[in-house]
């Protein structure tokens, strides 16, 4: 992968959105959009965007976990499917 294929002014696009947006369906990969020499933007396809939002939630609740388990909030898996069994029983 060349990222330099995939920085482009915001003047490219302007004048070839289209080419633009089959590129990034096409390819999956983001587009940094410039201005003025500077990155100001990212172009990404819906699929990818969200692929990363759920990796982003996935790890955030390992963190979650992990945090949990440092602070000692954890119970036993057995008593936690007790708890289910229980819960599931008294709503039948």
């Amino acid at each position: 992968m060349n990222i330099t294929h995939d920085i482009k002014p915001v003047t490219f696009l302007k004048s070839r959105a289209a080419d633009l947006l089959n590129q990034i369906n096409e390819t999956h990969r983001p587009v940094i959009i410039t201005q003025n020499g500077e990155p100001r933007a990212v172009l990404q396809d819906p699929k990818s965007y969200e692929n990363m939002r759920n990796a982003i939630g996935i790890l955030k609740l390992i963190s979650k976990g992990e945090s949990d388990i440092r602070e000692g909030q954890v119970k036993p898996q057995e008593a936690v499917f007790d708890e289910i069994e229980k819960a599931l029983k008294e709503s039948l």
